[in-house]
């Protein structure tokens, strides 16, 4: 994690750059040690309480989300298909088989059967809040399929063209979560369908980021967590996790089935969806939040001394004298270390290199 790279770099650099202070020791009793004005540090800063957050990039690809596969569930010749980047809302025409439209719908349950007078179930209740949606009324939304749904769906069997018989056959109505956009065409105008046969791909028609992670990193990506987005001109936006799905990406050429963690990040607002409409399709970082201290005293990292005794301390000014006083580390973040130690206050000056 990037936090946690910067905590190695300092450790480093501070076992290479602190001979002098740790010959010092802390020495004394109750662990401090005096300097004379002429052995004050070149600078001094602030110990300053504030809240850190120790974060991890990820490499994203901003664009319109996962994609999702429509097959065809009727037998015929594909006599009309859209465009990629092409937007279907619902009740227009996804595409056409033997020159009858299969319709968009909204919905979160796939068609699985043809719906008719007498059955129940969740997949009526949704096929009638479309109806509804489209103007058609008569009926009460529930989860009857009844004869005055069947009315409606006759007056919308009109509208489209189709045989009015009432029922709304298998594969003739294709639902999907909202509006959608056409990602690509898998099938061409003029060819012939099989039931299952694949036609378009599609994905939602707002712009969202998608990523994988490691399994070992799940945890970062909760849905409904909010993430920063880096663009290209290294703006930073607001984002959120709305998906999050485990993925076995079958073995290749005899090796090992991989677990993956795919993410899906929407723009959390308005200004966020604005600058994004700037790149059509972009690489791009998100950087989750691995930890936070709230609250918390911090200096920066290069104010960390290495001491004789082992572990870190500050030096410690005040006025024309300074001390050495032995520190607890926590959180590193944003070139910041959050520290406890005896008598150590916001406000308190430690040094730091020139």
């Amino acid at each position: 994690m990037r936090g946690r790279r910067i905590a190695l770099a300092a450790v480093v650099l501070l076992a290479g750059g602190a001979v002098t202070a740790a010959t010092l020791g802390l020495g004394g009793e109750g662990g401090s040690g005096g300097a004379g004005a002429s052995d004050l540090p070149p600078k001094t800063a602030e110990v300053v309480r504030r809240t850190l957050q120790d974060t991890q990039s990820e490499d994203g690809q901003l664009g319109f989300g996962a994609t999702a596969t429509v097959g065809s569930r009727i037998a015929g010749t594909l006599t009309s298909v859209p465009q990629a980047g092409d937007e279907v809302k619902r009740g227009k025409a996804l595409f056409e088989v033997d020159d009858l439209p299969v319709t968009l719908m909204y919905g979160s349950l796939p068609a699985y059967r043809t719906l008719k007078t007498g059955d129940e179930g969740a997949d009526v209740r949704q096929l009638e809040k479309n109806l509804h949606a489209l103007g058609y009324t008569g009926f009460t939304v529930d989860d009857e399929f009844t004869e005055l749904t069947a009315d409606a769906v006759k007056e919308w069997q009109e509208d489209r063209g189709l045989e009015e018989t009432g029922a709304v056959e298998l594969g003739r109505v294709v639902f999907a979560p909202g509006a959608i956009r056409v990602d690509a065409v898998e099938a061409e105008k003029g060819d012939a369908l099989a039931p299952g046969g694949k036609v378009l791909t599609y994905t939602g028609t707002a712009k969202a980021v998608t990523l994988e992670l490691d399994p070992a990193d799940q945890a970062l990506a909760k849905k409904g967590v909010d993430v920063a987005v880096v663009l290209p001109d290294d703006s930073r936006i607001k984002g959120r996790v709305e998906e999050v799905e485990t993925v076995v990406q079958p073995a290749a050429d005899g090796g090992e089935a991989k677990t993956k963690v795919e993410v899906v990040v929407g723009l959390a607002d308005a200004k966020a969806r604005k600058a994004a409409d700037a790149y059509a399709l972009a690489a791009v970082d998100v950087e989750f939040t691995a930890d936070t201290r709230k609250d918390v005293l911090t200096v920066p990292v290069a104010a960390l001394l290495a001491l004789a005794e082992g572990g870190f301390g500050v030096e410690v000014v005040e006025g024309s004298e300074s001390r050495y006083v032995s520190v607890q580390t926590g959180l590193f973040a944003d070139g910041r270390v959050e520290i406890t130690g005896d008598g150590l206050a916001e406000g308190t000056k430690v040094g730091v290199p020139q």
